[in-house]
């Protein structure tokens, strides 16, 4: 049936006698609407009306919502009770629901719950460090429930196949750090002590760095969303259900494997290094490789050595401990994961500055 209307006396009439099942007339339902604006008032018959689906509840919907924005009364009160409930609740329906209000509160409360938060993460990193000192203990005691194929698996992913891009890094790092000094350097015309500046820098200190902040990025985020994938999942809730300690099972062998690798990736990361300013000292500078060889192992310290090593195993520590706290207190949807992946390595890398910070204090009172 066609929609049938008229104005009258500024009142749209509009008559739905018959048949308003699967109405799809777009032409007539321009036409209506148009008109709806001449009017001051909208009037429905439904007295003849037989047969309706949602297609008539659509238009009287729309019609009745535009007649609110225009404000223009309308009747609806011919309809039949059950249409007529239909387009009230649709009516009814708030499609935006108001945001929740802006509360700021006082600086002193703000300051107080950031406190509290603050507190609240100390101590719990406090308990999780003690969890896992007691896991290591169990473990030389040979009582850890760890399986060894979890920890040749976390081997594999943070040993020979970081070796690449701690490699590529590290030389490039080295290769910077030499075109940098050079350009100083070489206004005194010393550009030979280039040598020393890259043997000293890596080993002490830039090999450990560099490599820790790769791992953080690289295996520190994965054990967070690693373990935070298993919380979303349960899997540590069956673990804790089955009595399976959970720092003797996600994160020992986790941790040991970083531990034992980060020292060799930074030894890796100081020669890488040393490489590096090699190619710059030789081509860029005009230095004879025999002469640069002999400046860089003149310069070469076992101390300096062995201050880098036991930087990486350090970072290696700190960048097991973040990752998997992270993942252990990940929440249980894909949003917390990715969150936790995201604290894991910036907590990684902050960590180890304040130690390496805290460590070149100390070094520089011991005199080493």
């Amino acid at each position: 049936m066609p929609l049938t209307f008229k104005i009258t006396q500024q009142t749209l009439e509009l008559d739905l006698g018959g048949n308003f099942s699967g109405y799809d007339n777009e032409a007539e339902k321009s036409d209506l609407f148009n008109a709806l604006p001449q009017s001051k008032k909208l009037l429905v018959n439904a007295e003849n009306l037989k047969d309706w689906d949602s297609t008539l509840v659509v238009i009287l919907y729309n019609l009745a919502k535009q007649a609110g924005q225009q404000k223009i009364p309308y009747d609806y009160s011919s309809l039949p009770d059950n249409l007529r409930r239909l387009v009230s609740l649709a009516l009814e329906v708030d499609r935006r629901p108001p945001s929740p209000p802006n509360r700021k509160s006082p600086w002193l409360e703000t300051l107080g719950g950031w406190g509290i938060s603050v507190y609240s993460g100390f101590i719990g990193g406090l308990k999780f460090l003690g969890r896992t000192t007691a896991s290591i203990g169990r473990f030389l005691r040979g009582k850890a429930v760890m399986r060894p194929v979890d920890f040749w698996f976390a081997m594999e992913d943070c040993g020979y196949r970081a070796v690449a891009i701690v490699s590529l890094v590290s030389f490039m790092v080295g290769l910077i750090l030499a075109f940098v000094g050079a350009i100083q350097l070489q206004t005194f015309g010393a550009q030979i002590y280039v040598a020393s500046l890259v043997t000293i820098g890596m080993t002490r200190i830039m090999g450990a760095i560099m490599a820790g902040i790769i791992m953080a990025g690289r295996t520190g985020a994965s054990y967070a969303a690693a373990i935070g994938t298993m919380q979303v999942n349960e899997e540590v809730d069956a673990l804790k259900t089955m009595g399976i300690p959970v720092t003797d099972f996600l994160v020992l062998p986790r941790t040991l494997s970083l531990i034992l690798t980060m020292p060799v990736l930074t030894v890796l990361a100081d020669f890488m290094g040393i490489f590096g300013g090699t190619f710059v000292g030789t081509v860029m500078l005009d230095i004879s490789l025999q002469e640069y060889i002999k400046y860089s192992v003149d310069t070469f310290s076992m101390k300096n050595f062995l201050v880098g090593t036991f930087h990486g195993f350090l970072y290696g520590l700190i960048i097991s401990l973040c990752g998997c706290y992270y993942g252990v207190n990940s929440g249980r949807n894909a949003d917390s994961v990715g969150k936790a992946a995201t604290k894991a390595v910036v907590s990684a890398i902050v960590w180890m500055i304040v130690v390496t910070g805290i460590l070149t204090f100390i070094f520089k009172a011991m005199n080493i």
